[in-house]
């Protein structure tokens, strides 16, 4: 031990000491202590890695001694990660659990019925215990040491921990030198509590994991989505804790949310989290529990860029929508094709709770530049059921309606469904699920009229979307570029595009004198065999919004040549998104092996015909039927 340690023991033993002498009444024996339980009292326990243990554990020994000193109590907790006896059926007659989240050591008990489940968004419990609607008897929590000042702190878990404190009938502390002090709403001072034990212990640990590629690929499409300066909120759950470190790279971040994690201090330490943006309580972390290792509390001790806050301040709607930016991230366990999620139930099995999701992703959509963002993992069961599905399983609650969500990510994309219509949706959310059970979901999403009953598909590696193929381009002109391959739900974009050309443009792209373009003949762009031929679509963004400016296509041919044809729409005309589109085009079919293009153009579209000359010097044209035949081998590379 080194000096400073033996300095510190000393400095504890020596306040321990002064507390026994100046609160004799407070430090009585155990057994006294939980002769106070009474019959049909409700007991509060400290939030998850802040659960007291050793209170726990003691209180279950009393009732092994005293088998019948105690009947009938409600145990209330928000979510149960350390031990758990009272859930055992040998205390049935003592004990009935009570949880307003659902966690893995009482799932079996809550569904068989041998405990309750409190559905309840976190924000609203502090008032239901201020107004006795959900009373409170015994409080055991869990602090840190007293300070000079007889103050001890709750450390990794204030959320509704405080309020149970002043609203219990008798408060009995753990004081634990292992609990970090936490600045912020943790303070109780020992005049407050009624008893107190002594027992060092660690905290509990709180670990994720999810499989490497997956959390890496979810991780990138969020990185792509949170940006500089924002204000993130990260919800429960092993995916959003676990992409956090793909937000390494951005700058002045913040973080007001109900949970602190490992994730998020790793990102505070790198810089990436600054909090020097935010738009209330600038540079501080807001969180209102912590659940992480013991790196995480060994950073959050006695740090004062850290504040710990109520469950009803972090949590409340419109203080997350008093910040600008604010991005909500959270989990699901399930979607459905019309966007509404659930995070607390499979089907009619209760899995978890409400939480704070709802809370933030409300607060978030009407925060100014606000984001909310449902991350999860395409399937589940070890891929045989897709998390995707037509409609929620019956049985299962409605966590996140259809207005709470604007992003869905899993490894296969981004859903942005904010604004669409239910078909739009659909198809959004059918192409970022498993292509194993695409098919099936459009099969499924006819049947209920969600889609066009004509919609089409093609099924297996033809029809999966090559995203190895997106690439960025800066034009001539200096415009930014995304070229991407047209995916399946890409036809609302694709109608946008068809519209916004000039009856000129639209003519001298497809030479026709009809100037619209109804579903049947917009699928045939969308709904595409990547082996036989491509769309590549020139998108910018515009307010958060995908706009195509430019379309792109080849078809192959049996002669290793594919005839190609562009469009730009008449507004960006001029600034390279045609020349961008032929040479990238050109790239790919070389890729695959092919000799060259072949073309059509007007003989009035000279636009067009100076594009081609310019990328294809070497052509062959002639002229038939007022249209100029071209023929253009490949030679001089023009990768970029």
């Amino acid at each position: 031990m080194s000096d400073n340690d033996k300095k510190q023991t000393k400095r504890q033993a020596d306040i321990l000491n002064q507390l026994r002498e100046s609160y004799p009444d407070k430090f009585c024996s155990e057994e006294e202590i939980f002769s106070h339980i009474n019959r049909g009292d409700r007991i509060f326990i400290g939030t998850a890695c802040g659960e007291p243990q050793y209170l726990v554990t003691a209180m279950a020994e009393y009732i092994t001694s005293h088998p019948k000193a105690i009947a009938d109590a409600e145990v209330m907790q928000i979510w149960t990660l350390g031990v758990a006896p009272y859930t055992d059926e040998k205390y049935n007659f003592n004990f009935r659990h009570n949880s307003f989240f659902v966690g893995n050591n009482t799932r079996e008990s809550v569904n068989s019925g041998l405990a309750d489940y409190t559905p309840i968004h976190l924000s609203r419990i502090p008032q239901l215990l201020k107004n006795k609607m959900i009373p409170i008897d015994i409080a055991l929590i869990q602090t840190s040491i007293p300070d000079k000042n007889g103050y001890v702190s709750l450390g990794v878990s204030v959320d509704i921990t405080k309020t149970a404190i002043e609203c219990a009938k008798i408060v009995i502390a753990q004081l634990n030198p292992m609990m970090p002090r936490v600045h912020g709403d943790t303070f109780v001072h020992i005049k407050d509590i009624n008893y107190m034990i002594y027992h060092e212990e660690d905290l509990l640990e709180f670990k994720t994991h999810v499989p490497d590629e997956i959390a890496h690929q979810i991780g990138h499409y969020v990185a792509g989505i949170v940006n500089d300066g924002d204000t993130i909120q990260i919800g429960y759950g092993s995916m959003p804790n676990a992409i956090l470190h793909n937000l390494i790279d951005k700058k002045h971040l913040g973080i007001h949310t109900e949970l602190l994690t490992q994730s998020m201090v790793e990102l505070m330490k790198k810089g990436a989290i600054d909090n020097s943006q935010k738009s209330i309580d600038r540079g501080k972390t807001v969180a209102s529990f912590c659940m992480g290792t013991k790196d995480t509390y060994d950073f959050i001790n006695d740090n004062p860029v850290i504040q710990f806050r109520e469950i009803n301040y972090t949590n409340h709607p419109l203080v997350i929508a008093q910040h600008n930016n604010m991005t909500a991230i959270n989990a699901a366990l399930q979607i459905d094709l019309t966007g509404q999620a659930t995070a607390e139930s499979i089907g009619s099995m209760f899995f978890s709770g409400i939480g704070g999701s709802a809370d933030f992703m409300r607060g978030a959509v009407i925060s100014p530049g606000g984001k909310t963002i449902l991350v999860l993992q395409s399937t589940a069961r070890d891929g045989t059921v897709s998390r995707i599905v037509p409609f929620l399983e019956s049985g299962a609650g409605v966590t996140l309606n259809r207005g709470d969500i604007m992003y869905v990510v899993t490894e296969y994309g981004i859903a942005y469904l904010n604004g669409k219509n239910i078909r739009e949706r659909a198809m959004d959310l059918i192409s970022i699920a498993h292509p194993k059970f695409r098919q099936e979901l459009i099969e499924s999403a006819k049947k209920l009229n969600l889609i066009y009953r004509d919609q089409a598909f093609i099924p297996g590696k033809r029809g999966e979307y090559p995203e190895h193929l997106e690439t960025v381009r800066t034009t001539r002109s200096g415009l930014v570029i995304r070229l991407r391959p047209v995916r399946i739900n890409d036809e609302t974009n694709i109608k946008d595009f068809f519209y916004s050309l000039s009856d000129q443009s639209f003519q001298r792209r497809f030479m026709s004198s009809r100037r619209d373009m109804p579903h049947k003949l917009r699928q045939d762009y969308v709904v595409i065999d990547y082996s036989k031929e491509m769309v590549i679509l020139a998108c910018i963004e515009d307010q958060g919004k995908e706009i195509v400016v430019g379309m792109g296509q080849t078809i192959k041919d049996e002669n290793q040549m594919a005839e190609v044809a562009f469009a730009v729409r008449d507004d960006y005309h001029n600034k390279g998104v045609g020349s961008e589109l032929l040479s990238y085009l050109t790239v790919l079919a070389k890729r695959e092996g092919l000799q060259g293009f072949t073309a059509e153009v007007l003989v009035e579209n000279i636009p067009m015909l100076h594009v081609f000359e310019k990328m294809m010097p070497d052509m062959h044209k002639k002229i038939n039927y007022g249209a100029y035949e071209l023929i253009m081998r490949f030679g001089v590379s023009h990768e970029k």
